[in-house]
């Protein structure tokens, strides 16, 4: 039973001298990565396909790259625009191994150690770039592919005509050309420039995660913006009330000229009816027996308007018509 246990034990030990020895001599390259053999501090070679390779032990030693990209979250900085306005920016960077060598000589292949060096070179790019840049133009930049049509970004609502040129041609508004805002990403990534080709890294893209105001002004900015928008909704109040009291002014110098015009017509129309009347008379009394009838007829119309209301007396001039008729001169 001694025996077993003694053997069994041997056979751990050689088990395990042997796993050793072996990942000793042999290393892995992975799919995902570079791996770089170094001999006495130097370079001895470089993988860049996957497989397990041998090396010599305690004098070659292995380091892993990452081939694939990589995601470096900047902190948090203060930043000034050129119009001296103070924000806070976050931003995040896509970087790349693109020459591992380079990167195992200038930052012994250490991502750590590549990342301070990004951390360094972006935030002087943003607060280069951010300088250079009033806030509005910072705030509009940061989505790519906006167009500003107006010199006022923020009056996107205004209503834009057509312009008239010096010539005097008149070009109309969807034919303007619009200035196309260049993204504050590329910006970022020229002002970066190839400042990270000494390290052997590229960096792929830079976005701002976060732009914002500094918490003590940005109640400030808040009321300014209340302030702007409330101004715009009275211009826009004063200006209903004097298109109104136009069309008002207008509708009541059409309805005045119309009533004019109206009661011009209508006394036309009597006047003519009148006259109309007159001459029906005329032609119907054109002589002194239907002139006397006539003459007659209103007299009993008049005597009997006299008579009403229970009168039961009537005066008559001896000229009369009917005075002359009861005088039998009729």
């Amino acid at each position: 039973m001694g025996k077993r246990l003694k053997k069994l034990m041997i056979g751990l030990v050689v088990f395990f001298v042997v796993i050793i020895g072996f990942n000793m001599v042999t290393y892995t390259t992975m799919e995902n990565e570079y791996t770089v053999v170094k001999q006495f501090g130097k370079i001895k070679k470089i993988n860049s396909s996957a497989g397990l390779r041998v090396r010599i032990p305690f004098i070659q030693t292995v380091n892993s790259i990452p081939k694939s990209m990589q995601f470096y979250d900047l902190p948090s900085s203060d930043v000034i625009t050129s119009d001296k306005k103070t924000m806070i920016a976050n931003a995040y960077v896509i970087w790349e191994v693109t020459d591992p060598k380079l990167f195992t000589s200038s930052l012994n292949a250490n991502t750590s150690i590549a990342e301070g060096r990004i951390d360094v070179i972006v935030y002087n790019a943003i607060k280069t770039t951010i300088s250079n840049m009033t806030q509005e133009e910072v705030i509009v930049s940061r989505d790519d592919k906006i167009e500003v049509s107006t010199d006022d970004a923020a009056l996107d609502d205004v209503e834009i005509n057509d312009i008239t040129t010096e010539n005097g041609e008149v070009v109309e508004a969807d034919k303007i050309e619009k200035p196309e805002v260049i993204a504050i990403s590329k910006k970022l990534l020229e002002c970066v420039g190839t400042q990270c080709d000494q390290y052997g890294i590229r960096i792929k893209n830079i976005e701002i995660k976060v732009l914002d105001l500094p918490d003590e002004n940005k109640e400030a900015v808040y009321q300014r913006m209340i302030t702007e928008r409330n101004n715009i909704a009275a211009a826009y109040t004063a200006q209903g009330h004097s298109e109104a009291q136009i069309i008002k002014n207008t509708t009541d110098k059409e309805v005045k000229v119309m009533k004019s015009e109206a009661s011009a017509s209508a006394d036309k129309i009597i006047a003519e009816g009148e006259a109309e009347y007159m001459k029906i008379l005329s032609d119907a009394y054109n002589n002194q027996k239907k002139a006397d009838f006539y003459i007659y007829s209103k007299a009993l119309d008049t005597a009997r308007e006299s008579l009403k209301d229970g009168e039961t007396t009537l005066f008559l001039d001896s000229d009369s018509p009917i005075a002359q008729i009861f005088q039998g001169k009729n």
